[in-house]
């Protein structure tokens, strides 16, 4: 049975620290499928009787009041009635999440519950527990004192009949006394196995949308102008709310069902017990450590599991946007613990469909449930659209700094939101700016009322109704309008968005990263030839791999795959698809694949029913098992098999991957001396490239003796066989787009698992690297043998280093020697590796000219994207979903090329299989951006001209009329902000960008001419009037 570590404690809310007053703070990654790290800091808070008594009385002697207040701000209703204790006493919980891109805190209150438990119900079964009582599921091979305790959660007798613990985010978390910690356990409380989208009643969401400050805000101007007589006016916004509400309510539930029977999944699954029965239940009571037996004809995933019998053919776009799909295999013996990040291969995730299921070993196909709820992976990806990451953006940011380089008096910043649950959106600027401008006008409106004799009570209308004035009702509408009329205009291209605030971040790209093969290339592989190899030295290419005689260049063709039959149709990775096209075998599996060998193997490869006879042929074709197989792994960058045919004393093991890295698997003896040169020839032609290596077997010819052997002991001390040459055309689209983004200054960037010099003739054959620019390989060698790490650059032009680097200090200060044309730096996945660990002073200089990332792991994409992001880039990434998830998630405009409308994977789908979809984003992107500023220094304009008017008037004793409002305000405005929110993008990118800060000078100085041009206007005209005869 493979190692299960079932228990390990993978809480983003848990510390070794004893919890006392303060803080607990950790550095954590909330998001399982995010690189993000975020500071958590959690605090506990408990009643005391002095305090609540204080709280209601603030609350009667304030009529109430303050509950509104608690409600937007909750933190002050904490510290007024609760005072901070240790954790381990807390009643409520304050916990403040900060991402390490972004400075703001999100702040949440959750409060701790209790459950009575019976003494024994946290126990295991006799025949599961250690010795000391805990799960040996639990302990595993950790060493002594380092495992979590999830069987005896409490030592204490008290303790073991009450638990503590709270809620957040969908998931469990449990006090554990030993740790002093809350962790999340997997082997104690786990709650139904669902994910449950909460759907609000409308009587809820109207409370809601009633309570909020800016409906607050228009409850009172309603109120106060019923005051002021304007019954018309106030009949018009109040009609307007109420229709804003509704929609917002309709639009907000309506998307909460949608999501709800998106992910709402209920099943009948197959348990086998302890004992041997089986079981049927319903997959809500799933808890992890059940064992499943899965259906031959597949079907719906309900949770996480790890497959631990059999095989299975999946289908991952929902949660991967991969539409080709993927073939699971036995978790493999060792131990090395379980985790879904390292063991994908062998993880059938929640909400995936399994096409088949097939056994090996048995007569099941058993899987053991790793993760339940809201903590598989779909469970992630929804928490993540029901808690997005904050975004960081200038616009906001500078919004509240923009009102003070405006407002004599200062800011008016609003104060941290801190509620529980999601974190509101940012107050409007114009709003900010329009109230801070109204405290100098209302000192001066109640100055000159009170020299014209107006009554008291008047002057306090007035005053109060200079708010009212600075604050256009039309303002949440006109800010919001532009983006959605580019979200509208981008689904209308095929083009999905589900986080339209991205679309402003679009318009500020200025590096996009791409995936190669399906981004850049084409998604399918023509099989150029085959180059054998005969002792020391390679032979002419051949161009048709069927023609190859019988041996083991040609059975590693035709074995090396994981490919499959469904519904009598090959499916599995198109580039073994055309591989095996190239032989012409066909592929067996079933009932009568077993009876070609009077025995059970995984598949088995036929060859053409007709012949070739070719000159030279030492030995007739036969049929070749399948025995066993490792899957393509990204890290390892290779695939192998054990096969078997019939006459053979032992079993073959075919290996088939990155050439750099299995010819390094092979017996040195074995591999040419020209080797890197013959490999050279073809990646610089823009050809990909494979090894296949081989090498007898010293088992039986059966397939538990094959099911029994270790990756390790299979590829290695292998004999090279040979090359496969493989073509990947670039698409027609890709050029064109990657010349405009460049003439844009927009860098383009590739990020690919492919080899480097393959990436490099596609970078230089598509423009990413022009004619005449100047291209340099970046090599790095990891200590070793005492020596330090080490650098190397190698211009592409020649294979002679022109630079060396030892010493970190002295590479952290090299600079490339200045040359006229662009510079453009080409490395691998390791070398990138080599950066970050031993030479991080230089890993910034080489990102800022680094063009081509090669032999790139899913992990390292997301570093390279996170690294780039701290050197102040806003970064794009598009890719075709699978190996490309992370860094689209990571990116600050991800696009996904997909078939599916929507992807919870990246913000942006694109329906286009090419590249074509990117400056179409950059367009409306800077549209919308733009237009956004414009809609806001209008809106800001128009609310200081009234501003000013009504001062004016004021001076005279007289305000604008009730209509007078009301064709200025929902006419003249509404009309113009509309109109100019569906401004069009450009037909084409140009260099300039819209800026992405209040804080610039074309916007500052747009807006303060425009105000002082209309306040000389309406103040000459006025004392031009007074200066009159009349």
């Amino acid at each position: 049975m493979p190692f299960l570590l079932l228990s390990t404690d993978s809480s983003p809310l848990v510390g070794s620290t004893p919890a006392g007053y303060g803080t607990l703070t950790v550095e954590t990654s909330i998001d399982p499928l995010s690189s993000s790290v975020s500071s958590v800091r959690l605090s506990g808070y408990c009643g005391s009787p002095w305090r609540v008594i204080g709280y209601h009385v603030v609350v009667w002697a304030t009529a109430g009041i303050p509950l509104l207040l608690f409600r937007w701000k909750p933190l002050w209703r904490v510290r007024l009635r609760l005072q901070p204790c240790s954790l381990a006493r807390a009643e409520t919980l304050v916990i403040e999440i900060r991402d390490k891109e972004d400075s703001s805190w999100q702040l949440y209150t959750v409060q701790v519950q209790t459950e009575a438990i019976s003494k024994d119900s946290l126990e295991l079964p006799p025949q599961t527990q250690a010795e000391d009582g805990r799960s040996q599921a639990a302990v595993g091979t950790l060493p002594e004192g380092t495992w979590k305790d999830t069987a005896q959660l409490h030592r204490t007798e008290e303790a073991q009949r009450m638990l503590r613990y709270y809620l957040f985010r969908g998931q469990r978390y449990v006090w554990i006394e030993t740790q002093q910690a809350f962790c999340r356990v997997r082997k104690t409380i786990y709650g139904p196995n669902v994910i449950s989208v909460p759907v609000k009643s409308y009587l809820q969401l109207l409370v809601d949308e009633a309570l909020n400050p800016y409906y607050g805000f228009q409850a009172f101007s309603i109120g106060l102008w019923l005051a002021d007589y304007y019954y018309w006016y106030a009949l018009c916004i109040f009609l307007i709310s109420i229709v804003s509400i509704c929609v917002s309510m309709y639009k907000t539930r309506k998307q909460s069902q949608t999501l709800r029977d998106m992910v709402q999944l209920s099943v009948q699954v197959c348990v086998c017990r302890p004992g041997g029965e089986e079981e049927w239940v319903d997959s809500s009571e799933l808890v992890p450590g059940d064992c499943l037996v899965l259906p031959q004809e597949g079907g719906l995933m309900p949770c996480d599991a790890a497959l631990v019998a059999g095989e299975c053919m999946v289908n991952e776009s929902s949660l991967t946007g991969e539409s080709v799909p993927v073939l699971k295999t036995v978790l493999p013996e060792g131990p090395v613990p379980y985790f879904p990040e390292t063991h994908q291969r062998h993880t059938l995730f929640c909400g995936t469909l399994i096409l088949q299921a097939r056994a090996s070993v048995g007569p099941h196909v058993l899987a053991v449930v790793t993760q339940t709820g809201f903590c598989t992976a779909k469970g992630a990806l929804v928490s993540s659209i029901l808690h997005p990451r904050p975004i960081s953006f200038k616009f906001y940011k500078h919004s509240v700094k923009f009102v003070a380089a405006l407002s004599v008096l200062g800011e008016w910043p609003p104060a941290p939101h801190f509620a529980s649950g999601p974190r509101s959106p940012v107050p409007s600027p114009a709003e900010s700016l329009a109230v801070s401008s109204a405290l100098l006008g209302t000192i001066y409106s109640i100055f000159i009322l009170h020299r014209n004799q107006v009554p008291v009570d008047e002057i306090v209308i007035r005053a109060l109704d200079l708010v009212t004035v600075a604050v256009p009702p039309a303002l949440p509408a006109a800010m919001t309008v532009c983006t959605l009329y580019a979200q509208s205009r981008l689904r209308s291209q095929g083009i999905f968005c589900v986080h339209p605030m991205r679309i402003n971040l679009g318009g500020k790209l200025r590096l996009v990263c791409f995936d190669k093969t399906g981004t850049l290339t084409e998604d399918g592989l023509d099989v150029m030839g085959v180059v054998p190899l005969k002792g020391q030295e390679f032979l002419p290419l051949v161009p048709e791999p069927r023609r190859l005689p019988m041996g083991p260049l040609l059975r590693a063709l035709a074995t090396c795959h994981t490919l499959s039959r469904l519904r009598d149709t090959p499916v599995g990775d198109p580039m073994d698809l055309k591989m095996v096209e190239s032989t012409g075998w066909v592929l067996e599996e079933g009932p009568a694949a077993d009876s070609t060998f009077g025995t059970q193997v995984l598949a088995v490869m036929r060859p053409p029913l007709q012949e070739l006879h070719l000159q030279g042929m030492e030995e007739p074709r036969v049929p070749v098992s399948i025995l066993s197989h490792f899957p393509f792994s990204s890290a390892l960058q290779r695939m192998s098999v054990v096969v078997a045919w019939p006459g053979a004393a032992r079993p073959e093991a075919c290996v088939k991957g990155s050439p750099e890295l299995v010819a390094g698997l092979c017996d040195p003896k074995t591999v040419p001396t020209d080797f890197a040169q013959m490999l050279q020839s073809y990646t610089a032609a823009g050809y990909r490239v494979v090894a296949l290596a081989s090498k007898p077997l010293p088992i039986a010819p059966s397939m538990e003796a094959a099911q029994q052997l270790t990756r390790d002991t299979v590829e290695w001390k292998l004999s090279l066989l040979g090359l496969l040459v493989m073509q990947n055309l670039l698409k027609p689209q890709t050029t064109p787009v990657i010349q405009a983004l460049r003439r844009t200054c927009i860098r383009t960037v590739m990020v690919t698992g492919d080899n480097l010099q393959t990436a490099v003739t596609v970078a230089q054959g598509c423009g990413m690297v022009g004619p005449q620019e100047r291209l340099a390989i970046i090599h790095a060698n990891p200590p070793e043998r005492g020596q330090p790490a080490s650098l190397e650059l190698l211009p592409v032009e020649s294979s002679a280093a022109v630079t060396g680097a030892q010493d970190p200090d002295q590479a952290a200060s090299y600079t490339m020697e200045p040359d006229p044309r662009s510079s453009h730096l080409a490395l691998s996945g390791s070398t990138f590796g080599v950066l970050m660990k031993h030479f991080p002073k230089l890993l910034p200089k080489v990102l800022v000219q680094g063009t081509v990332f090669a032999r790139m792991a899913p992990e390292q994409k997301t570093e390279l994207v996170c690294e780039l992001q701290k050197l102040q880039y806003c970064v794009g990434m598009c890719g075709d979903g699978a190996n490309d998830c992370g860094a689209l998630k990571a990116a600050d405009v991800g696009i996904s090329l997909s078939q599916a409308e929507a992807s919870v994977v990246s913000p942006f789908t694109s329906s286009m299989a090419n590249i074509e979809c990117v400056p179409m984003v950059i367009r409306e992107g800077r549209c919308s951006l733009d237009t956004s500023f414009s809609v806001f220094k209008y809106m800001a304009l128009y609310s200081l001209t009234q501003f000013i008017s009504v001062l004016i008037l004021y001076t005279v004793n007289t305000n604008l009329g009730d209509v007078q409002f009301l064709v200025i305000d929902l006419v003249i405005t509404t009309t113009v902000a509309v109109l100019m929110s569906r401004t069009r993008p450009a037909l084409a990118l140009g260099q300039a960008r819209p800026p992405g800060a209040l804080l610039s000078v074309p916007v500052l100085s747009s807006l303060l001419l425009q105000v002082a041009l209309v306040a000389s206007v309406q103040l000459g005209g006025y004392f031009l009037t007074v200066a009159q005869p009349w």
